[in-house]
């Protein structure tokens, strides 16, 4: 496995509560990338989802966290992140430090990240992270001596965000089962947006990028996929082409992924506007789909959606969602060691 570890000298957990397994998969790792994750590792991720999902629609809650307690330290506005992480905490019986609100606290004093993460550790087992600045999770990583993970850092990564994403997208096209493991290869998912400033879906090209998969990279001028993640693609072996039209695309794809325009991304609210309604799916946009076509979306959406388009079977989104949670409950359960 190629999981993140904290710098030498600094202990994954110093302590070990009575039913925590220090040979459990992932027991005290902080999740801060998805290049973190092997086929192997995805799929195990996946099982322990698909047994979550199982779990809750059975019987909705469990005491398989009771006694743990997680931080919620979000530096940016979260709807559906906070949330799920709140959700999936409390379905698995633990308790939650909300701390949405960063300007109220101690870091409008002018509190460091390190100090906030290792005061937040001193009360909690686990903390999740969401910051403006790319490479934030990974320097809370650093100094932390419990799980960190990366709820969204800047333009950087949003790994929890592509695993649910990857998940959706094997079980909505039924490449995914727990008796057949996880079978990808051969798709064409095509992401449509802002690409440059679009964290979610560079960490999703990075996963991709482990399968035999073609992508489509669909997006105005100055809102293409950044160099680097292409060059990784390219390592990787990954077929890819850029366009600006959707439309001769659209028939060929297995997934769409659209993303938002995102205005707190631009220094300048003119450009902005000038590429914000650059791509509007509706119902006419679908009718140049495939039927077996998943649509989705991370949210917030402002307009590059139609509401008319949620009536559509292929529009995944909302499931999306709801899979976050079940994604999340398997990362908790298995950094604290109960997977």
């Amino acid at each position: 496995m190629t999981h993140y570890r904290p710098p030498e000298g600094r202990p994954v957990s110093k302590h070990l509560p009575f039913g925590d397994r220090r040979d459990a998969p992932w027991y005290g790792q902080s999740i801060v990338s998805v290049r973190q994750f092997t086929r192997s590792d995805l799929e195990y991720v996946f099982g322990v989802a698909h047994e979550m999902r199982e779990m809750v629609g059975r019987i909705g809650s469990f005491d398989l966290l009771k006694g743990k307690l997680l931080a919620n330290l979000f530096y940016e506005p979260s709807t559906r992140t906070a949330s799920s992480f709140m959700a999936a905490m409390q379905r698995l019986g633990g308790t939650v430090i909300p701390i949405n609100e960063v300007h109220y606290s101690s870091v409008s004093k002018g509190e460091s990240l390190p100090d906030t993460i290792r005061t937040l550790e001193a009360y909690a087992d686990c903390i999740v992270l969401r910051h403006p600045q790319m490479g934030a999770a990974a320097e809370a990583a650093r100094v932390a001596r419990k799980p960190i993970i990366n709820a969204g850092d800047g333009v950087g990564e949003h790994p929890t965000q592509a695993l649910l994403d990857l998940f959706t997208i094997a079980m909505e096209l039924g490449r995914y089962a727990p008796s057949r493991g996880l079978a990808l290869d051969g798709l064409t998912v095509t992401m449509l947006g802002d690409l440059r400033y679009g964290r979610t879906v560079h960490s999703l090209a990075r996963l991709l990028s482990q399968f035999g998969v073609t992508l489509n990279l669909v997006s105005p001028a100055i809102l293409k996929m950044p160099e680097h993640i292409k060059d990784e693609l390219d390592k990787a072996g990954v077929t890819w082409r850029e366009a600006d039209s959707l439309e001769a695309i659209l028939g060929q794809s297995d997934v769409l992924y659209v993303t938002r325009v995102q205005k707190e991304r631009f220094e300048d609210e003119a450009t902005y506007l000038g590429v914000k309604d650059a791509y509007v799916v509706t119902p006419e946009t679908l009718r140049g789909a495939r039927d077996e076509m998943v649509l989705m979306h991370p949210f917030p959406r402002v307009g590059e959606i139609s509401y008319e388009v949620d009536k559509d079977p292929r529009a995944a989104y909302f499931r999306q969602m709801e899979n976050g949670m079940y994604v999340r409950m398997a990362l908790l359960a298995m950094v604290l060691g109960k997977a």
